[in-house]
């Protein structure tokens, strides 16, 4: 019932790293693009990075030059290097996958890895 399993979240220092990881096992139709989003408490869900099946990417600003996506098509997995990490970046992170159905495209999303940057 849940197509996006996340792990990797945890309690980090400022300045320290972390890698959140997505496997869409319970998906089995061709994925398109596959991203990262957050929400912290009180603010809305913040994009964060997004990768196309091609390997192309894009980031968010607050998180440019820190944090680095990547994925396995064949393992259907994503994964997010979250490097130099900041208070500011507490939040709880979801996977998002697209896949494109007929005319249309289906969007998929994790259940959520609570993330903590806090000293």
């Amino acid at each position: 019932q849940v197509p996006l399993v996340e792990s990797g979240g945890g309690l980090v220092q400022p300045g320290g790293s972390l890698r959140l990881s997505c496997t869409a096992s319970g998906i089995i139709l061709r994925i398109d693009t596959m991203g990262w989003y957050r929400q912290a408490p009180g603010k809305e869900r913040e994009f964060v990075a997004l990768i196309s099946r091609a390997g192309n990417t894009e980031y968010g600003n607050s998180v440019k030059g820190r944090f680095t996506i990547s994925r396995d098509n064949a393992k259907n997995t994503v994964w997010l290097q979250m490097n130099s990490l900041r208070p500011e970046d507490t939040a709880v992170y979801y996977c998002n996958v697209l896949v494109p159905i007929l005319a249309s495209t289906k969007n998929y999303w994790g259940q959520g890895t609570q993330v903590t940057v806090s000293s």
